[in-house]
């Protein structure tokens, strides 16, 4: 070897002394730091936490950009729709746009009422309000009255005359309303639309062997109706939401993410006693994995009234707890 040889070695070992030198303070410190922090359930998964817009009560119809400021604040992106809150679809997906917010989904009841469509009207003309508003999904929130049943009673709580309707329920009736879910699944679905069917806790009623919603489940076909499992309504049966999402598969695609205290009594008359998720007695850290891997991925929070507290506190409260969710442990 030459010198000149020796003298480009030595120097090329010195830079590669130095450089270790000056790396090793870093390396020595990524290696003490802690790991980057999971990030959580929802966003692990890629899904957006979802809010339905019935939890804010009036809010939307009083004050739609106020409302909406609100919601985008706590961090929520997506919306269900309860109707149209009072505006025009245009007027809110307008509202949606501004606050970087999107309204996914929507409830329509069976038979139009104050100002909102419903199923029975004009079902390419609803389409079309749907398409504008950005919605791809359509949800009836619940089961159509029979008419021998008759109108609410004065005085009667809505509570009260939904538990008195649901005692009178024969299998004929859940029958007769998979048969009006196919229908307008079907129809639906020609229109670029999924239809789904959102259950309280009258469906869990048993019933000679069976249940409401055993036999919605059973009668409806999988290509026209899919299904928004309300938790805690569920729980408020006395259900296990978990046991429901395995044994029924990808029926289930949507979900409300609801929590009830342990004092609410199993019932089947519409009566819970509510609270903020987290701070009840579900378990999500069973719910929230069989959800994926049921098939759900669309996710909404819902409370119910009575409220301990501000109504939009109470939805900041839900979505921290969801957001900073995982598996196995919740982030301080």
């Amino acid at each position: 070897m030459s010198r000149k040889q020796g003298d480009q070695i030595s120097r090329r070992l010195l830079l590669k002394g130095a450089l270790g030198c000056a790396l090793l303070p870093a390396m020595r410190a990524m290696a003490a730091a802690p790991p980057a922090a999971p990030l959580g359930f929802f966003g692990g998964h890629h899904l957006p936490l979802g809010l339905q817009l019935y939890t804010v009560g009036d809010a939307v119809r009083k004050d739609l950009e106020a409302a909406f400021t609100k919601i985008a604040g706590i961090g929520y992106t997506v919306l269900e729709a309860a109707g149209y809150h009072g505006q025009t679809p245009t007027a809110l997906r307008e509202a949606a746009n501004r606050h970087g917010l999107k309204v996914t989904s929507i409830h329509v009841n069976a038979v139009a009422r104050g100002g909102d469509p419903g199923l029975d009207g004009d079902l390419p003309k609803l389409a079309a309000e749907l398409h504008a508003l950005g919605a791809t999904d359509v949800v009836m929130p619940m089961f159509p009255i029979p008419e021998r049943v008759g109108a609410q009673k004065e005085g009667e709580g809505f509570g009260a005359y939904i538990g008195r309707v649901a005692s009178q329920l024969t299998a004929d009736d859940w029958k007769r309303t998979a048969a009006l879910l196919n229908e307008k699944g079907t129809s639906l679905r020609r229109e670029g639309l999924r239809f789904g069917y959102h259950n309280h806790n009258p469906e869990f009623a048993p019933l000679a062997g069976t249940t409401g919603l055993d036999l919605l489940l059973q009668e409806t076909s999988p290509d026209a109706v899919v299904f928004e499992l309300d938790v805690g309504w569920a729980a408020a049966a006395g259900m296990d939401p978990v046991a429901l999402l395995q044994r029924h598969g990808k029926r289930f695609q949507l979900m409300h993410m609801k929590d009830i205290l342990a004092s609410t009594k199993t019932n089947y008359a519409l009566q819970q006693d509510p609270t903020e998720v987290g701070n009840g007695r579900l378990n999500w850290e069973r719910l929230l994995p069989a959800a994926w891997e049921a098939g759900v991925r669309k996710f909404y929070v819902e409370q119910e009234p009575p409220f301990t507290t501000d109504r939009f506190e109470a939805i900041g409260k839900s979505y921290r707890f969801l957001h900073e969710f995982e598996a196995g442990r919740i982030r301080a």
